[in-house]
C-alpha cells in the first residue's frame, strides 16, 4: 500500500503551540478555524490509539476562549471534553487555551526546563465536521532556550534547521498520529532499505553509543521490511520514520504511530561506549532493542492491517475489538524472533526470552478464567487497570497472544506447506493493508495450509485451555524441562521490598492463599522449628527464607495487617516448576528462526 503525500492545499484547520511557561508546566494553543460552522463544535479525545484507557485528556485544558475577529466570542460545555463555540458560519474563528503538561509517559504530554514532548491528542482540539481537512501545526521557539530543537513525522511545510516552523497533515487522524519532541536531544540517522530513518534521544548521559544504537535499529528495520516485502522494499508504506527515545531513571513503554514511535527507557539501558564486540548485549540493552522492533512491527501491523472496528477512530469513546491478541499478541512474537534474525541476540538468548514468556503465563492464574479475546475487549477496564487481582482473573493479550502466534507458527511449519511469515504476508496483500477480521485470518490459514483452523483458533483464542507448547516445540527440535523455582518463588506471591516486605499481590490457589496472606499485609518475620529447637528470624527481604528455612517446608509467618499481628501457618510445594528450552536438533530450530519455507 503506497503512501499519501500530504496535500499542498491551504490548511483550513492551524494550531500554534508554544511553550507557555516551563516551569509552570504549560503548553498556548492557538487554534485557527478558517471556515467555520454556525456554532461550531470542537473537542478533545478522551484517548490515544494504541493505548486502551479513556484518560480524559481534557482535564488538563484551561482557558478556553474564542475570536471572531476582534469580537470575543461565547462558549458553551457540552460535556466533560466538547464545546460549542457560538460562531457566525463561514467566518474565521481564533480559540487559544492553555494545556498543562506533566506526564512523562509516551501517551500524554510533558513540559519542563529539560524537555518537551506532546501528543496531539493531549493538545489539539478537534473541528467537527472539518476532520478530513489539511491540519497545519506551527511550533515556534519563543523564549525557548537557544539549543532546543523540534522533532515530528509530519511533512514540514517551512521549518528551520532547528524544526520549528510550519507542518501539514492531511486530516486530523494523521495530525495527532504524530508526536512532537522538543529540546536538546541527540539525533542521528540512517538509511533502511532505501527509507530514511531518524532516531532522537533525550536525556542521555556522556557515556551513550549512538552509533551502535543506530546500528542495530537499522539492522533490525531492515530485517522487518525484509520480512513484509522480501526482495520488493520499495513497496514498504512509510517512506520515512522518526524513532523518539527519552532516557529516565527507571522507565519502560512505547506507543506506535504511523511514522514514528515514542520510547521510553530506563538510561542504565542505553549501549555504553565500549562495550560494543564484548559478546551478548546485555539484559536491558536487550529489552530496549526489542521495544524497538515490537514498535517498529506495528508500522504494519496495527497501523495500516488494523482491526475492522478501526476504520475510523472515534475519539471520544471506548473502540472496542477482540482482535489484540493478534495484533499485540503477534507483534510481540516477532519483535524478540526478529531480533535473532537481525542478528541482534544469538539462539540461546532468544529461547532463554521464549521460556520467560512462556513462564509469565504458566504463572498466571488468570490464563485459566479469561481468554485472550476477551481480554482484547477487556483491555479497556482491566488491562490498563490493573490491581491485586488482576492475575488471577486476567491474561495478557501480549504474552498468551505471542504463545498463540508461536503455536501458529509451528504447527503451520508441522504441516510442511507454509509458516507464520507467510501468512502474515499473505494478510497485507489480501486485506491491502487495511482493515481485517478474524475471518480473514482463517480464509488465509486455509487457503495456504490447506486446512482450516478454526477448532484451534476457538481453542486457543477463545477458550482458557493451556496451549500444546510442550508438543510443538519438541517437533522443532526444542528440549522442554522443566526445573524447581527458588522457594521464595514458590510461594505465590507479589511483594514490594523497600524496608521491609510488603504483599502486593497473591496469586490463586498458591501456598501463599492457602496460608492466609493477603494484599497489603507486612511480613515482618517466620519462626521454625518446634518446642526448644524453635528458633525466630526477622525478615528483610523474602530470599532471606530460604537462609532461614533450610530444608524445612513449614513455618509460621508473622505478619502485620491494619496494625494487627497475625500468625500464618505456611507450608511450601514443591511442585512450582519454570519451563527451561534447550536446543536438540540444530537444523530444526535454525529453519524456524531463520524464517526458511518448511521442508
Amino acid at each position: 500500500m503506497k503512501s499519501r503525500t500530504p496535500s499542498t492545499a491551504p490548511a483550513q484547520v492551524g494550531y500554534g503551540v508554544r511553550a507557555l511557561d516551563l516551569h509552570a508546566h504549560l503548553f498556548e494553543v492557538t487554534l485557527t478555524v478558517a471556515q467555520p460552522a454556525a456554532d461550531q463544535v470542537v473537542s478533545l479525545p478522551v484517548w490515544i490509539p494504541g493505548s486502551y484507557l479513556v484518560r480524559e485528556f481534557a482535564k488538563h485544558l484551561q482557558g478556553l476562549q474564542a475570536r471572531q475577529g476582534n469580537k470575543p466570542v461565547a462558549i458553551s460545555q457540552l460535556d466533560k471534553c466538547s464545546w460549542q463555540i457560538h460562531t457566525q458560519a463561514g467566518k474565521a474563528l481564533a480559540l487559544k487555551y492553555q494545556v498543562y503538561a506533566f506526564d512523562s509517559s509516551v501517551r500524554t504530554a510533558w513540559l519542563d526546563s529539560q524537555r518537551g514532548f506532546f501528543n496531539g491528542t493531549s493538545l489539539c482540539l478537534r473541528v467537527h465536521g472539518q476532520e478530513d481537512r489539511p491540519h497545519q501545526l506551527t511550533l515556534t521557539d519563543d523564549d525557548l532556550p537557544k539549543d532546543w530543537q523540534a522533532a515530528t513525522a509530519l511533512s514540514a511545510q517551512r521549518v528551520t534547521k532547528r524544526g520549528f516552523g510550519d507542518y501539514l497533515a492531511t486530516n486530523y487522524d494523521e495530525l495527532v498520529d504524530s508526536p512532537v519532541e522538543l529540546g536538546p536531544f541527540w539525533r542521528g540517522e540512517f538509511v533502511a532499505a532505501g527509507i530514511p530513518h531518524q532516531f532522537i534521544v533525550s536525556g542521555a548521559s556522556a557515556s551513550f553509543d549512538g552509533a551502535r544504537l543506530l546500528a542495530d535499529t537499522q539492522a533490525i528495520c531492515e530485517a522487518e521490511i525484509s520480512f513484509w516485502h522480501g526482495s520488493q522494499p520499495q513497496q514498504a508504506p512509510q517512506r520515512h520514520y522518526l524513532f523518539m527515545l527519552n532516557a529516565v531513571q527507571d522507565g519502560y513503554g512505547g506507543l506506535e504511530h504511523r511514522n514514528s514511535t515514542a520510547l521510553i527507557c530506563k538510561r542504565a539501558d542505553l549501549p555504553r561506549l565500549g562495550q560494543a564486540g564484548t559478546g551478548e548485549p546485555s539484559d536491558g540493552y536487550t529489552t530496549l532493542l526489542g521495544l524497538i522492533s515490537h514498535e517498529y512491527f506495528h508500522t504494519w501491523n496495527v497501523k495500516r492491517l488494523r482491526p475492522a472496528e478501526f476504520v475510523r477512530y472515534d475519539y471520544d469513546q471506548e473502540n472496542y475489538t477482540e482482535l489484540l491478541w493478534f495484533f499485540e499478541g503477534f507483534t510481540s512474537y516477532f519483535d524478540d524472533l526478529l531480533l535473532r534474525r537481525a542478528k541482534r541476540i544469538d539462539t540461546t538468548h532468544y529461547l532463554k526470552l521464549l521460556a520467560k514468556t512462556i513462564n509469565q503465563v504458566l504463572q498466571t492464574p488468570g490464563r485459566q478464567v479469561q481468554s485472550v479475546a476477551q481480554s482484547s475487549r477487556d483491555a479497556w477496564v482491566k488491562y490498563y487497570r490493573q490491581d491485586e487481582n488482576t492475575a488471577n482473573a486476567t491474561v495478557s493479550y501480549y504474552t498468551k497472544g505471542s504463545l498463540v502466534a508461536l503455536c501458529l507458527d509451528l504447527s503451520l511449519r508441522h504441516g510442511g506447506k507454509t509458516s507464520l511469515d507467510a501468512v502474515m504476508r499473505a494478510l497485507w496483500q489480501r486485506c491491502q493493508g487495511g482493515p481485517m477480521t478474524q475471518d480473514d485470518l482463517l480464509a488465509v490459514l486455509t487457503d495456504l495450509s490447506g486446512q482450516s483452523y478454526a477448532a484451534q483458533l476457538q481453542q486457543w483464542v477463545h477458550g482458557t485451555a493451556d496451549l500444546p507448547l510442550k508438543k510443538l516445540l519438541k517437533q522443532h527440535g526444542v528440549r522442554y524441562d522443566e526445573e524447581p523455582v527458588p522457594r521464595p518463588d514458590q510461594l505465590g506471591m507479589k511483594v514490594h521490598e523497600q524496608q521491609g516486605i510488603r504483599i502486593k499481590s497473591v496469586l490463586r490457589g498458591s501456598a501463599a492463599e492457602q496460608a492466609g496472606f493477603a494484599a497489603g499485609d507486612e511480613w515482618l518475620g517466620v519462626a521454625t522449628g518446634q518446642g526448644k529447637s524453635s528458633q525466630r528470624w526477622r525478615l528483610n527481604k523474602l530470599d532471606d527464607l530460604a537462609t532461614y528455612l533450610g530444608s524445612d517446608t513449614h513455618c509460621r509467618a508473622l505478619i502485620a495487617r491494619d496494625q494487627r499481628l497475625l500468625t500464618l501457618s505456611l507450608s511450601l510445594p514443591d511442585t512450582v516448576r519454570n519451563v527451561k528450552l534447550g536446543v536438540t536438533d540444530p537444523k530444526q530450530v535454525d529453519t524456524w528462526l531463520d524464517g526458511k519455507s518448511p521442508a
